[in-house]
């Protein structure tokens, strides 16, 4: 799964590696720690308008949703959407079709279960570049209110060696895009193939990885810090890399 990334990204970074404008910076607040049951806005690229970066709420509402409270209800359960069932749930059949973004962070962190523990990993790009995570997103409108609220899931896929190894309890990863890849998920048309070839598990040497320190689960203290993403070595810890 993917429920935790570090977007720490200033606008001028966003507008530079995706060509397009920010127009809603202002709102942005750049963070090395963002969780989704916080329900975060983030910024993204989207296919409808890729000139121009927006800010999506994470926790996809599908357009059909009937009241408020549906809505508060299926957000919870849509953080991430399955590569492999996309056209057959309900919540993301439609999105692929037309809405599909990208959501640009500079890392995720994953648990690996080591016994009864459960061991912090931090993952980027391997050139500490910006990865691009392949999402969908929808636009609901609260029926009471008449405001449209537009939010996003991050789409997920089979682990790739490296992460199979990290995430040895579920093996999943986030779909993680090249810089050809963005171009046609955002394009205004994708065939069936092409989704599920762009949605493949990227190369192992695409990403690298390092443990880090309990900062990372604690609810208590601010994790908007560098020291969240930096290498710690546990007293039990073997090498995997």
């Amino acid at each position: 799964m993917c429920f935790s990334v570090n977007v720490n990204l200033v606008k001028e970074e966003l507008e530079n590696r995706y060509g397009a404008d920010f127009p809603d910076k202002y709102r942005y607040q750049p963070s090395y720690y963002y969780h989704a049951w916080s329900l975060p806005e983030l910024p993204a690229v989207c296919s409808e308008t890729p000139e121009k970066i927006e800010l999506l709420r994470w926790g996809l509402i599908p357009s059909w949703v009937k009241n408020t409270d549906d809505a508060n209800t299926i957000r919870y359960k849509t953080f991430n959407a399955r590569a492999e069932s996309l056209n057959d749930k309900p919540s993301f059949s439609g999105s692929v079709i037309s809405k599909r973004c990208v959501i640009p962070v500079m890392g995720f962190f994953e648990w690996q279960h080591a016994g009864r523990e459960k061991v912090p990993w931090y993952i980027c790009q391997a050139g500490d570049d910006i990865l691009s995570l392949a999402g969908l997103y929808s636009d609901w409108t609260d029926r009471e209110t008449g405001e449209t609220c537009r939010t996003f899931t991050i789409i997920t896929t089979e682990a790739n060696e490296m992460m199979a190894v990290i995430h040895n309890s579920k093996k999943r990863m986030p779909a993680v895009l090249n810089e050809e890849g963005e171009k046609i998920w955002t394009g205004p048309s994708v065939k069936s193939a092409d989704i599920q070839e762009l949605l493949r598990p990227c190369p192992d040497d695409f990403l690298k990885a390092h443990t880090v320190g309990p900062l990372v689960n604690s609810r208590t203290t601010d994790r908007n810090t560098p020291e969240v993403t930096q290498p710690f070595i546990y007293n039990t810890q073997k090498g995997l890399f």
